[in-house]
């Protein structure tokens, strides 16, 4: 099998990295690819928003299947134009991306499908922000309608940074706060199976403690010892299978990555916010520890054959992924600081560094993006992935280096599991 991949980040290298690992997979390529994901697949120039260049590529390189691994080029059709050229294409069509593409299209379907979730209002003026940010009070959840890479959102106590945010995009969904540990979960989809993958966290603020601006997130891991017996059972039942269902009967059937970010509230689960992809950073933890053939399953998934396919498997592991982010993110991140260590960190037994922002020149390699690099550790407990983990981040240099210290932290202490 020839496997395209499509995308140039930090998810795009643990996917390659999983998909080289499938023996069907005779030959990966990726496009445009980065520093990091060269090292397991051929690099291919392309514009990954032009669906007619990502086609073009994908018939002169004789791909069996095309793999789309950001949001944006969901959002602009990309799979439309490779499933039109006759070649099998994991990721969602236009109408289907666009439960990410929109926060007002996933409120609809969840509306429609009775999926558990925060009760919001779409604003489109300065007065109605003003007047649900009111009506909702501190903490105060504001929202991008459209893409955002993960900086969209704004939780605070203060109005008038809430008001600031609002006015600074040009559609919001203003929501009420929902309480309680943040999970989220993956499911690999054909437009009427559902495979769930399984739970992991995330981290969004910038510092420890959850202090700090919103980013794209600067950590993950899994599994998780403190989830509620049953819990991915109750997230097939109530949010997935109902998700998928709703965009199939309204004639765009999601194939590829539904990603459900959930809040395990006082009152029960709530959808914080659905993604048509691989999540980052959750994926450079969770990918590692999946022994189940990537690319055979992506296949199937692109061709209406994942009911065939079993129950994943995984190893009994854990894994935890730390992002290093450059100076300056996630607001103005700084470009071109040398990076070195890389291949120190990964002398260390279990540790792996996916590149996310980094590009060659004179100097070696570079910064070229907010979130840089995400070294990731796997060990047979949460405790010793964690060590593993920062070991690895101790190991790489390049000036105004970010990171947070306490990711996993808590999951290692003992907990006693929620329900």
């Amino acid at each position: 099998m020839r496997v395209l991949l499509i995308g140039a980040g930090g998810r795009e290298h643990a996917l390659a990295t999983a998909l080289a690992r499938d023996r069907e997979v005779e030959t990966l390529y990726a496009a445009p690819g980065n520093p990091g994901i060269g090292q397991v697949a051929a690099l291919h120039p392309v514009d990954p928003l032009d669906g007619q260049a990502v086609c073009r590529l994908a018939t002169e390189l004789g791909a069996d299947l095309v793999v789309i691994g950001p949001e944006a080029p969901l959002v602009a059709g990309v799979a439309d134009y490779v499933r039109a050229a006759g070649i099998a294409c994991f990721g969602p069509g236009r109408a289907a991306a666009m439960i990410e593409g929109s926060k007002a299209f996933a409120k609809d379907v969840m509306s429609a499908a009775e999926i558990p979730t925060a009760r919001a209002h779409p604003c489109e003026s300065a007065e109605e922000a003003a007047a649900a940010l009111d009506t909702f009070g501190p903490p105060y959840v504001v929202k991008a309608d459209g893409l955002a890479a993960g900086k969209g959102v704004v939780v605070t106590r203060d109005r008038d940074v809430a008001v600031a945010h609002a006015a600074r995009c040009e559609r919001v969904i203003i929501e009420e706060f929902l309480d309680g540990p943040e999970v989220s979960v993956f499911a690999i989809c054909d437009g009427e199976t559902v495979l769930p993958m399984q739970p992991a966290q995330d981290f969004k603020r910038l510092l420890d403690a959850d202090q700090g601006p919103n980013t794209g997130g600067m950590g993950a891991y899994t599994p998780l010892p403190w989830a509620p017996a049953g819990l991915l059972d109750e997230v097939e039942a109530r949010v997935l299978r109902p998700a998928i269902g709703e965009l199939a009967r309204r004639g765009s059937p999601f194939v590829g990555l539904l990603y459900a970010g959930l809040a395990l509230t006082t009152g029960g689960l709530q959808v914080v916010e659905f993604n048509a992809r691989f999540g980052d950073p959750e994926t450079q933890a969770l990918l590692p520890l999946l022994e189940s053939p990537l690319g055979q399953v992506l296949l199937a998934a692109a061709t209406g054959r994942l009911h065939e396919i079993p129950p994943l498997r995984w190893q009994t592991a854990a894994s935890v992924a730390v992002v290093l982010a450059a100076a300056g993110y996630p607001e103005s991140p700084r470009m071109g600081d040398v990076i070195t260590g890389i291949d120190r960190a990964e002398s260390v037994d279990g540790v792996h560094v996916a590149h996310a922002g980094t590009t060659t020149g004179p100097d070696g390699l570079t910064t070229a993006g907010g979130r840089v690099l995400a070294v990731t550790g796997q060990a047979p407990d949460l405790a010793a992935a964690r060590a593993l983990t920062y070991q690895g981040v101790g190991a790489i240099s390049f000036d105004g280096a970010q990171h947070r210290n306490d990711i996993a932290a808590h999951a290692t202490e003992p907990i006693r599991p929620l329900g």
